[in-house]
């Protein structure tokens, strides 16, 4: 019997992990450091406690959380040169054991690891750009990438389009059918088929605009909020029954309504936003608790009759159905404060998860 076959695969394999290893600490070296994945959550979690954006809690007027702030004078050294960490006064700070020195002071408990000091060395040596939070850069048009196929383009996005199948050496596809055409535009839009008379009415319209009034007519169908809105009901857990032994009905569906309406309405999304996350904090509060049965909002009859609230007061309540999407237990003998928990945690889970 022989185990060299087995011993050799052995070899091969730890001869692969090491390679792969190595391979993986060089690209880890030559990867740039970057600023909003990595430096921000690392100033964030360790610096803005004493020089961040909170007035109240800020010990001096040396800022981290701003390019403004970062980039001053600590005392009478710069606090960060860019491109040599050896002369950022922040660097010295942080690696001091001098504890009237040390940044942050022994007592906050907020010591750098030597892999953070190292990593936002390695920032400040590679240039120290700083980049603003995506939230708050205006959005800009970028310029379309040079092309081959001029004459297949339409518009500017078509422009990426190509230029993406040109770096992989493919060519575009001829131009779809105006039955195609139709029939992808009206499952993109509403979820369904066109009809054969909409597919007739298409091809007998050979007017320039033809398409456009396609589109239009989509958008006009009560079948477009509901197919724009379906995504949304799947990712916020919307359902109409309450699942597990308890498979009853839910009034949630006035909510599902809402929602579809909203996209039927083309709602600004700060709007729908808003009304789905506080829309009962836009309620007058002394009319909110003048109005009756408010404490069986979303659990039975307080939904059921129309004349239970003002028609202005629904249409905030309504919305913050989407609060109520979260797992429910009605079995006896739970605990009401643990599943509270779980009920609250679920909800924020799938409110950061929609957002």
């Amino acid at each position: 019997m022989s185990f060299t076959r087995p011993r050799n695969c052995c070899l091969i394999f730890t001869l692969v992990c090491c390679l792969t290893f190595n391979h993986g600490l060089h690209a880890d070296e030559l990867a740039a450091v970057n600023f909003s994945r990595e430096i921000r959550s690392l100033l964030s979690d360790t610096c803005f406690q004493c020089h961040g954006p909170d007035e109240q809690q800020r010990v001096s007027d040396f800022r981290l959380d701003t390019k403004e702030g970062a980039f001053t004078q600590i005392v009478d050294a710069p606090a960060i040169v860019a491109g040599d960490s050896s002369k950022s006064e922040l660097i010295q700070r942080i690696t001091s054991n001098d504890p009237d020195y040390q940044m942050p002071p022994p007592d906050a408990d907020r010591r750098l690891s030597d892999r953070q000091i190292q990593l936002l060395a390695r920032w400040i040596d590679e240039g120290a750009i700083w980049e603003e939070h995506w939230s708050f850069v205006p959005p800009t048009r970028p310029e379309p990438p040079p092309t081959k196929h001029t004459q297949w383009r339409q518009n500017a996005i078509d422009d990426f389009v190509l230029a993406q199948l040109e770096s992989r050496g493919f060519q575009p596809t001829d131009k779809a059918s105006r039955t195609k055409l139709l029939r992808r535009v009206s499952l993109d839009l509403t979820g369904l088929p066109p009809t054969l008379e909409e597919i007739d009415d298409f091809l007998a319209d050979q007017s320039a605009d033809a398409y456009e009034k396609v589109i239009d007519r989509l958008l006009d169908s009560p079948r477009y909020g509901e197919r724009m809105a379906l995504l949304w009901l799947d990712a916020a857990r919307y359902a109409d029954t309450s699942g597990y032994q308890n498979d009853g009905p839910r009034y949630m569906w006035r909510w599902r309504d809402w929602v579809i309406d909203a996209f039927n309405q083309n709602m600004p999304f700060d709007q729908f936003t808003i009304e789905q996350l506080a829309g009962d904090l836009l309620i007058d509060p002394e009319r909110l608790k003048a109005s009756t049965k408010f404490d069986n909002l979303g659990q039975g009859p307080a939904w059921r009759g129309g004349d239970v609230f003002p028609q202005d007061i629904l249409d905030h309540l309504i919305p913050t159905g989407f609060n109520r999407n979260h797992r429910g237990n009605a079995e006896g003998g739970i605990i009401a404060e643990e599943y509270q928990v779980e009920y609250v945690v679920d909800r924020v889970d799938t409110t950061f998860t929609v957002w």
